[in-house]
């Protein structure tokens, strides 16, 4: 998918003080985070991809930080970097995420974003299911192992990194296994989240499919 594709109308309806959350869940590489961003310029909400939270802990850790220490502490510059997309601290937010201390850490700030006035979106692996189970809107975004591997396999040669298709296969298997097993919040659809395959459309037709499911539940006039 190609982010030059993503061209949607933009509307900007009136805010009111009501929240309204828009939780947009799914596996590495589904394409999640570039339709959260284009959903919340559409919509005019804030947005927030809370992987970033356990990469930036993640990524802390790789350095010699203690998860639960680094999860504490942690701050909106830490959230910044092209580091943070590394398949080295993806694997070790992974790992951190798994760990009850550093989510409960990290829940509340979650949830008070997510029902901030003027709504917001929140992208990640439990936002429908845990972090805000009453959000108004929930969709689970997925696609192939394969072509996630793939799209990933493309951006790590684009920034350089050295690597192999096959190395980031195994990469993409083994963090859906632990994503989706861990005994604390694992990834599983919600039940009443619309489902939305990426594996065989553009960036613009996937971000048309959640406009088009959103509209339904939009209020006219924007919280």
């Amino acid at each position: 998918m190609n982010a030059a594709q993503a061209k949607t109308p933009h509307r900007k309806p009136s805010r009111s003080s009501a929240a309204f959350t828009i939780a947009i869940d799914g596996p590495a590489a589904a394409g999640k985070g570039s339709i959260s961003r284009a959903i919340a310029a559409h919509f005019d909400l804030a947005h927030l991809d809370t992987g970033l939270l356990y990469r930036a802990v993640g990524a802390q850790v790789l350095n010699g930080s203690d998860p639960l220490r680094a999860a504490q502490n942690l701050t909106a510059d830490d959230l910044q970097g092209d580091s943070l997309r590394s398949a080295e601290v993806a694997s070790a937010a992974s790992d951190v995420a798994v760990m009850p201390e550093v989510r409960a850490e990290l829940l509340e700030f979650q949830r008070r974003f997510a029902r901030r006035e003027g709504g917001a979106v929140l992208d990640g692996r439990d936002i429908g299911t845990v972090i805000v189970p009453q959000a108004e809107v929930k969709l689970f975004v997925t696609a192939a192992a394969e072509v996630r591997a793939e799209r990933r396999f493309k951006e790590l040669l684009a920034s350089g990194a050295e690597t192999t298709f096959e190395q980031v296969l195994q990469d993409v298997i083994a963090r859906d296994a632990r994503d989706s097993s861990r005994a604390t919040a694992p990834m599983v659809a919600a039940q009443d989240a619309v489902l939305i395959d990426t594996s065989d459309l553009t960036l613009s037709a996937a971000i048309a499919q959640a406009i088009a499911a959103i509209e339904k539940d939009f209020p006219n006039e924007k919280p």
